[in-house]
């Protein structure tokens, strides 16, 4: 995935500091809180995701909720992780849904035992603070239970390339479906190795690249493991390249990619 990074010359709206411990104060001049009730966010995930064929882990997170002014995240020793605060206009407005992803080094640059003592299982505190000073707060676990990357990928009965570095694609035609056996497994070597899994969900991407960059993509649940990309898709390019991504139960993700090309 190719990430574009905007660098503003005018005065900043939002400050973001990712931090290796709490400093002795973080907040900034005229910042309130009630401290009443603690209110949930209405969505809080904290997961992983590992990309298989690229050989990378990263860490994703999505939280949304009632309009904030404040948001940290502190890891299962109390170790403040992310703190960021919204000023100026956007103070004013509030945020409320928040993704993130990690940076993704290649496993030659940050080995897998490595990533987990970075980022290690337990619960996390997400904690927020509203527009008008109440608390929000929500505690989400994090697992390194990884699925198992789906094998057996076929494309119209052809065994898929083992990445799209390989030479010959494979070539199919119309129909084209993309299959694979059901995953039940964590991955055999990274993570948590040899234990049962339950698919939430698969996503398959489908990509053409060129002349422009266009993309389909369909969820699909855990007992369905094939499926048939609509001809008018197929028609648009004569090379493809997919993504099939394997949700656990846990919230993880597990990713391979392929490509093939049309006859």
């Amino acid at each position: 995935m190719t990430k574009h990074l905007h660098l503003w010359s005018a005065a900043p709206i939002a400050t973001l500091a990712v931090l290796t411990g709490r400093p002795a104060s973080t907040q900034p001049t005229g910042y309130d809180r009630d401290e009443g009730e603690e209110i949930p966010f209405s969505e809080a995930r904290l997961f992983l995701e590992l990309n298989h064929t690229d050989g990378d882990l990263g860490l994703h997170a999505l939280i949304d909720g009632r309009g904030w002014k404040k948001l940290e995240i502190d890891d299962p020793n109390d170790v403040l992780m992310l703190d960021v605060f919204v000023r100026s206009r956007l103070r004013k407005q509030g945020l409320t849904e928040f993704f993130f992803e990690s940076a993704e080094p290649p496993f030659d640059e940050l080995p897998p035992k490595q990533f987990f003592r970075r980022f290690p299982e337990g619960v996390y505190d997400i904690g927020g603070v509203t527009l008008d000073g109440k608390e929000l707060e929500s505690e989400v676990t994090l697992s390194h239970v990884l699925a198992a990357p789906p094998a057996n990928i076929q494309i119209s009965g052809v065994d898929a390339a083992e990445n799209c570095d390989a030479d010959p694609l494979p070539s199919v035609s119309e129909p084209v479906t993309i299959s694979w056996d059901p995953v039940t497994q964590s991955h055999p070597e990274i993570g948590t190795p040899g234990v049962d899994v339950e698919v939430e969900r698969y996503e398959l991407i489908l990509e053409r690249e060129e002349p422009t960059a266009l993309a389909f993509s369909v969820q699909l649940p855990p007992e369905v493991t094939s499926f048939e990309i609509p001809s008018d898709f197929i028609g648009l390019s004569d090379a493809f390249k997919f993504e099939i991504i394997v949700r656990a139960d846990n919230g993880n993700q597990t990713a391979v990619e392929s490509c093939f090309e049309i006859e």
